[in-house]
């Protein structure tokens, strides 16, 4: 490998778009969290490996932050933990993004129910908490973490530029994962993509004995949408993380343009807010129930009475009165 190059330097610019991008992450994460908390009868298993996600996706911007904050310029210890804690949570949160791809896999295209989904929960926590840390334990241990003079980072510390096998490090503590989730998952969206297609053909065969054909029709489109976004989303923030990483292993001058170093610190920083556009403001079950939590917040002027007193509510109609209410419990959920 070339010798490193002269350290990338950040600008006050970026570095106020990267810390923007890291806050616009946490309070993304943090929303996901609060609506998982708020709403147990939309806990599906799904989200709550969403939750797990959104826990790494957290911490990797709050790691993130305080790294692009102090824009370290040697190893100190503070380096070298912020260092250890980003690595950890950026590959913890490569892990559970596949993890989710995985189970919606399984459970939509081979039917996986019950127990089945239940070992499949703890083999994603045992292979997404348990493989970040032993490599992360690993290379502390190892003193391979340390400063890398932001030309494969952008400004937070990650692999030593000093350490021999740095290539070998990178790719363990990041970059290596990185690249199998650009392949695996585009390729379980797709399959998962295309069993819809396959089920809502043969749903139309049935158009004139089905009622509600043209709402599932409407659900499965939006999931199909969604299935093409999700992994579309991630290779778009990503993508730029790893261009910078060839360029360094190239030794090419380009590694320090502007324009890279910016899309590289929003890439890694936002996959947080990202997820929250997606599993929170494009979601309707949770779109609609948090705008009605904040309508119920925001205190509304007294209606002025008349003298007559307060209005009568109509009497219902016979149709009406022979409807059966739904409680809140029996609201339809994710």
């Amino acid at each position: 490998m070339p010798p490193p190059p002269p350290p990338t330097v950040l600008v006050p610019s970026e570095r106020a778009v990267v810390l923007l991008s890291c806050v616009l992450s946490a309070v993304g994460s943090g929303l996901l969290i609060t609506t998982h908390a708020l709403w147990p009868d939309l806990r599906s298993l799904a989200r709550r490996l969403l939750l797990f996600l959104s826990l790494a996706d957290l911490l990797s911007a709050a790691s993130y932050f305080y790294g692009v904050l102090q824009d370290f310029e040697d190893s100190s210890w503070d380096c070298v933990l912020q260092g250890a804690l980003s690595t950890f949570a950026n590959t913890s949160s490569f892990f559970w993004t596949v993890a989710i791809a995985l189970y919606l896999y399984l459970s939509i295209v081979r039917t996986a129910r019950g127990p089945e989904t239940g070992r499949l929960l703890w083999t994603f926590h045992v292979v997404s908490w348990g493989v970040p840390l032993a490599i992360t334990v690993a290379a502390v241990a190892l003193k391979k973490i340390g400063y890398d003079a932001s030309d494969v980072s952008v400004g937070w510390c990650w692999i030593n530029l000093e350490a021999e096998d740095r290539v070998l490090w990178m790719l363990l503590t990041g970059k290596l994962w990185e690249l199998l989730a650009y392949v695996t998952l585009p390729v379980l969206y797709l399959l998962i993509r295309k069993h819809i297609h396959r089920a809502r053909e043969e749903l139309s065969e049935y158009r004139p004995i089905v009622s509600d054909v043209h709402q599932l029709q409407h659900h499965t489109s939006v999931a199909d949408k969604k299935l093409v976004l999700i992994p579309l989303i991630f290779i778009c923030l990503r993508v730029w993380s790893t261009v910078r990483f060839i360029l360094t292993l190239c030794g090419s001058p380009a590694v320090r343009m502007p324009v890279l170093v910016v899309l590289h610190g929003i890439g890694n920083t936002f996959q947080g807010g990202a997820n929250c556009i997606m599993f929170v403001f494009c979601t309707r079950a949770v779109r609609t129930r948090l705008l009605s939590l904040c309508c119920c917040c925001t205190p509304q002027p007294p209606a002025a009475e008349s003298l007559a007193g307060p209005p009568k509510a109509p009497a219902p109609s016979k149709s009406e009165s022979q409807r059966p209410r739904r409680t809140p419990n029996e609201l339809p959920s994710t």
